[in-house]
């Protein structure tokens, strides 16, 4: 392949990530654009001037000679929590940007996309400034997803619980007989292998012993889960760890994220409006104590990161993030790379558990079956659900 090939294939791969977090956008009013409910749910408008920091700071800045940064304050305004950057607005105040303004925003996104084409196609793009510019493009990616589960939150705490869309997409049906699967006691390899992206977190690819051990065909139902709610389950201390239970306590927990009792009915509030729940759709939204509480219930747990990846090769995943009874920690020969792009996972591997999958707000494209994602046990905004083990 010849090298203007090459470029036309970066540069086209660019323009349409960097197009899609904008496509996401598109329904929203103005007003949405400026909403933080919650420390964990960033802004729209944040994530997009996020996104569009990212590249002017670790690309156009360092690499590209005669760039002139857009507007010097971005770099506090859209730094996230990169320690080696400098100086930035703590998370719990990015709802108070007001300014810069959401059309500010988008000229930023377009001031940088012009630069970073026109660097794409020069010879400062050289082979080993590739695998950064591929980072870039998977954090896009990665904030696209949290666009769409921050969308939803932000909408669906609104008191009218507007719809995002009102395109429907088919939702996956789990009606389907639960089987065990069942997994020899052996050594197996797990971590990313190939020449293709992968995050740091994914390397390096290592042997684990695992006992024999069953996981589900399918993950749990909401029909399921409802089973779980009207026997008790978030009144029966012996099924949550303390810290759950706690947590319980606290937040007089009784369903998962988006449920609505309602006229003696339980309603759901999609991406498309509130709706009365499917009781075959797979159960979403809910958090680690949650999910850890519901398969003590069943007598059964929730399966292990390196048993969920040695079985993923033998059940359809991807409609939900799955959580693991699995901490977040190094893979063994883990490396933090130099300088800030170091800082990108491995100063998270604390209190923090791993979920693996991915789910129907994920871009295609952005999945494998060794990505691992983690939130710590409590959070339950993202797009999450069970699949049980023995």
């Amino acid at each position: 392949m010849t090298p203007e090939i090459i470029t036309k294939d970066i540069t086209k791969k660019y323009q349409n990530i960097r197009r899609r977090s904008e496509e996401i956008c598109a329904p929203l009013e103005i007003e949405d654009y400026v909403v933080q409910p919650i420390v964990d749910v960033s802004p729209p408008k944040w994530h997009l001037g996020h996104t569009t920091w990212f590249f002017e700071t670790f690309i156009l800045t360092p690499h590209f000679p005669d760039y002139k940064v857009f507007d010097p304050q971005y770099n506090f305004v859209f730094n996230s929590y990169y320690e080696t950057i400098g100086a930035r607005v703590i998370r719990t105040d990015r709802g108070n940007l007001s300014r810069p303004s959401v059309s500010e925003v988008y000229q930023y996104r377009k001031y940088v996309d012009e630069h970073m084409e026109a660097f794409l196609e020069s010879s400062f793009l050289t082979e080993a400034l590739e695998p950064l510019l591929e980072l870039g493009l998977n954090h896009e990616q990665q904030h696209q997803e949290l666009l769409v589960t921050d969308i939803k939150y932000i909408l669906g705490h609104n008191p009218l619980f507007p719809a995002y869309t009102k395109e429907e997409k088919p939702g996956k049906n789990n009606s389907e007989d639960l089987e065990m699967l069942r997994f020899p006691e052996g050594v197996y390899e797990i971590g990313y292998k190939g020449d293709g992206f992968c995050f740091d977190n994914e390397l390096g690819r290592h042997k684990v012993y695992l006992t024999d051990f069953k996981i589900a065909s399918r993950l749990v139902t909401n029909s399921e889960y409802l089973e779980f709610m009207k026997a008790g389950g978030y009144e029966d201390f012996r099924h949550w760890h303390a810290e759950g239970w706690d947590w319980v306590k606290q937040n007089a927990a009784k369903s998962p994220l988006y449920w609505h009792y309602i006229e003696n009915k339980w309603m759901y509030y999609t991406l498309n409006g509130l709706q009365e729940i499917d009781p075959d759709a797979p159960l979403c939204h809910i958090n680690f104590y949650e999910a850890s509480a519901f398969a003590s219930w069943k007598g059964m747990r929730l399966p292990t990161e390196e048993e969920w990846e040695t079985a993923s090769i033998y059940f359809d995943w991807g409609t939900r993030w799955e959580w693991t009874n699995s901490a977040y920690l190094p893979y063994p020969h883990f490396k933090k790379e130099a300088g800030a792009v170091g800082e990108y996972n491995g100063k998270f591997m604390i209190n923090q558990m791993v979920l693996r999958g991915a789910s129907e707000a994920t871009p295609p494209g952005h999945s494998r079956n060794t990505y691992r994602n983690f939130f710590q046990p409590n959070l339950k905004w993202q797009f999450t659900g069970i699949r049980l083990a023995q």
